[in-house]
Formats: C-alpha cells, sequence, structure tokens
C-alpha cells in the first residue's frame, strides 16, 4: 500500500473520529490535534473510512498522488 496520509493541523479540532476508525493509523498529541502514527496500519478502506469520517474534513488521503478523498 502506497498511501500519504495528511492533516492538516490548522483544521483539525481533535473529534477523534479518526482515531475510532483506525486506531492504528491516528493518535492525539497533548493539543488534541491528531497525527499520523502508521498510514499502513490497516487495510486502505479504513483509512479513507477515517478521513470521510473528519467532521472537518482535515485528512486528505491519496496513493501515488492520486486523492482518495
Amino acid at each position: 500500500m502506497d498511501l500519504d496520509v495528511v492533516i492538516d493541523s490548522d483544521v483539525c479540532m481533535g473529534s477523534g473520529n479518526c482515531i475510532s476508525t483506525a486506531p492504528d493509523v491516528f493518535a492525539l498529541d497533548d493539543d488534541s490535534v491528531a497525527f499520523v502514527v502508521d498510514p499502513s496500519a490497516p487495510p486502505e478502506d479504513t483509512v479513507v473510512t477515517a478521513a470521510r469520517n473528519c467532521p472537518t474534513r482535515a485528512i486528505t488521503v491519496r496513493r501515488n498522488g492520486v486523492s482518495l478523498i
């Protein structure tokens, strides 16, 4: 899997939805802003679902430069 997962820290509100969906991929820092731990941990569709569940759309997922969300 060749995923590029990016979180816009200026947009993230720290809801934790991404962590609930893909806890091996995302975590919250001390300021309650999500960051990527391991983009290759779960199946690709789980990472995409986590991005789609982000209430502020702070997560971008691309594979080989092509946006998946």
